[in-house]
């Protein structure tokens, strides 16, 4: 039997949207473990497919209960699934996240979400020294068909400090994250074919995290790092 994103899993959280407190959700504790249990399937299944074509050593699915602690939103559960899995470090460097959630809000998103200040600066000075191998990437039409042909992520309002805003790759410089989302439906995400699809969709990323993988473990001369 093909593992699936079981249909209680959006119901559920559409419930606790609307009843966001513990004694709502210990009631239905033994439930939502129920559900968690046939969701971690989906992730170790997704697991699976990507070491068939690339190094992962871990899947990290994220605890329902929220930090409220310095948060002004003082609900305390999650009200969907988030989950990451992480590529074989130092050599390969990204990483893939899986972001289960009703009314259409679910999404997959891969690349870097808060590079270290050592990577930032490496992956600018990349973009400031020859932009033309990124472009290409990012032009590509099988690779755009899936991720788009832009970054999305926060980023600085016109140049880092020590970079010209007039620098024809300040585009690129300027990001804080170098990070690709792709949106599913609630019917999509119930679909047979939803693991099929975000494992080819995370395997199309490919090019853009071989091309950082070299970036980030070499200098700017090329000289190896590790």
């Amino acid at each position: 039997m093909s593992v699936t994103v079981p249909k209680e899993t959006l119901d559920f959280f559409r419930k606790l949207e609307k009843n966001n407190n513990r004694d709502w959700f210990n009631e239905r504790k033994k439930e939502f473990k129920s559900i968690e249990a046939e969701v971690k399937q989906v992730y170790n299944t997704i697991f699976n497919a990507l070491n068939t074509h690339d190094e992962i050593d871990k899947v990290k699915m994220f605890r329902i209960y929220r930090d409220v602690r310095f948060s002004k939103n003082k609900d305390p559960y999650k009200t969907h699934f988030g989950g990451s899995f992480h590529r074989t470090k130092p050599r390969l460097r990204g990483g893939y996240y899986l972001h289960i959630q009703p009314n259409n809000e679910s999404f997959i998103a891969t690349g870097f979400w808060e590079p270290a200040p050592a990577d930032l600066l490496r992956i600018r000075k990349e973009f400031e020294m020859d932009d033309s191998e990124i472009r290409e990437i990012l032009a590509n039409k099988k690779f755009n068909s899936v991720w788009g042909d832009t970054f999305v992520g926060d980023e600085v309002k016109t140049a880092p400090k020590g970079f010209n805003k007039e620098h024809k790759a300040i585009d690129l410089i300027k990001k804080k994250q170098y990070i690709f989302t792709k949106k599913y439906t609630d019917k999509e995400v119930l679909d047979t074919n939803f693991i099929k699809d975000v494992n080819e969709s995370f395997k199309a990323i490919r090019p853009y995290f071989d091309y950082m993988s070299d970036v980030l473990t070499t200098d700017l001369n090329g000289v190896s790092l590790i």
